[in-house]
């Protein structure tokens, strides 16, 4: 990467600006952020931040899936760090290097940042092959002063890398759209940089090829060892992806965990609410004990194992768990355990989805049995206490 940090009119050495946010001790992440906010102005004048005081860091050889619904500011923070947008606060630091500091005045321009993004549009020059488009970032920056058959060298590797050598001669418009996403799959993979962003990679591709592409990019991760930085709105995708999960909510990183952890131990009923179907049950702590949570509802008292930090007794809560840690037909009584009557029953291939009523209340029962339930039928429904977690409304 060329050590050279813009500051306007002036520059000054990558050392310098790094002295001003010196790393701390210890292993050095491929990306310290610390309190980046983008803010924008909306017609009516008002300022909104698309990304609000956000402080993480990326672990060399990690992968971290930024995971929100559209509008939330996943995207910006992504460009933000690519250099694509100009945070309005705060650091961003690669490896040592002050990439952005509004504090300071520092902004590395996109292309001296050591960094590859792969675009959901896939960005692809329709009038080159796929070799000179691949070929295009070893064109600039300090990777101009490749030979002919370094560059070729580099390229062909890249291609045979995702499996598509065989097309280098082809135009964008000749190839699909699974071919298309390997063709800027490469193209990121070609610098050799470390740190690749992904926007969205894969909204533009058919479920199965969506699949496969998905693999095929954790796999070569995994071998390759790069840090990536992996923007989807798509919870499986990203349950799938992710070393850990860092969940946005209106500018916000809301959780940040491993995957099993936001999933089954969400920080709040927001995350809860957005990683997958969820049964919800609101009531009142009666009590808070350590490994136990008492809750009074509608159904009854409801015992949980787990629950959000510094509930207390009186609280308004809601007490979740998901569907397919419904277990029908269990024990006739003992804690959360209720009977009821079932509304409907859908076989989805891979599951069955029924609706099971409690009195007034709907829960949802999931189980991988291709046998609908008889609709009208009397079941009784029971959940684990370490199967519900107790979160504040």
């Amino acid at each position: 990467m060329a050590n050279v940090v813009s500051m306007g009119a002036d520059a000054v050495t990558a050392p310098e600006a790094a002295a001003h946010h010196p790393a701390p001790a210890g292993p050095e992440p491929a990306l310290r952020i610390r309190g980046v906010r983008k803010m924008y102005r909306r017609s009516d004048g008002e300022s909104v931040p698309a990304i609000d005081d956000t402080t993480l860091d990326i672990a060399e050889g990690e992968v971290l899936v930024l995971l929100g619904a559209s509008g939330c500011g996943k995207s910006t923070f992504l460009r933000c760090i690519a250099g694509l947008e100009k945070p309005d606060a705060g650091v961003i630091e690669s490896r040592g290097t002050i990439l952005s500091s509004a504090e300071d005045g520092i902004f590395v321009p996109p292309e001296q940042r050591d960094i590859s993004m792969i675009f959901q549009s896939y960005a692809l020059w329709p009038h080159m092959t796929v070799f000179k488009n691949v070929a295009y970032p070893l064109t600039t920056g300090h990777h101009k002063g490749l030979s002919r058959g370094e560059v070729r060298e580099r390229v062909m590797g890249a291609l045979e890398m995702v499996g598509i050598a065989h097309l280098a001669e082809q135009h964008p418009a000749q190839i699909s759209g699974g071919q298309q996403q390997r063709v800027a799959l490469a193209r990121a993979l070609v610098k050799g940089s470390g740190l690749v962003l992904f926007d969205e990679p894969l909204s533009n591709v058919d479920a199965r090829v969506r699949d496969q592409l998905r693999a095929e990019i954790r796999e070569m991760q995994q071998r390759l060892g790069f840090t990536a930085v992996y923007v989807t709105h798509d919870q499986e995708e990203a349950i799938g992806m992710a070393d850990r999960i860092a969940v946005i909510d209106h500018g916000v990183v809301a959780h940040v965990a491993t995957p099993r952890e936001v999933f089954l131990r969400p920080a709040n009923l927001r995350v809860a609410r957005f990683i997958g179907k969820l049964n919800e049950v609101e009531g009142t702590v009666t009590g808070v004990e350590e490994g136990r949570i008492t809750v009074a509802t509608a159904l009854g008292e409801i015992e949980a194992a787990t629950g959000q930090d510094g509930l207390r007794t009186g609280q308004e809560v809601v007490a979740v768990w998901r569907p397919d840690r419904t277990v029908l037909n269990g024990a006739a009584d003992g804690e959360n355990c209720w009977p009821g009557k079932v509304r409907t029953s859908e076989f989805y291939g891979s599951f069955t989805d029924s609706r099971i009523d409690l009195g007034d209340h709907e829960v949802m029962h999931w189980t991988t049995g291709d046998l609908p339930l008889e609709t009208g039928g009397s079941v009784r429904l029971s959940v684990a206490p370490s199967d519900v977690r107790v979160l504040a409304q």
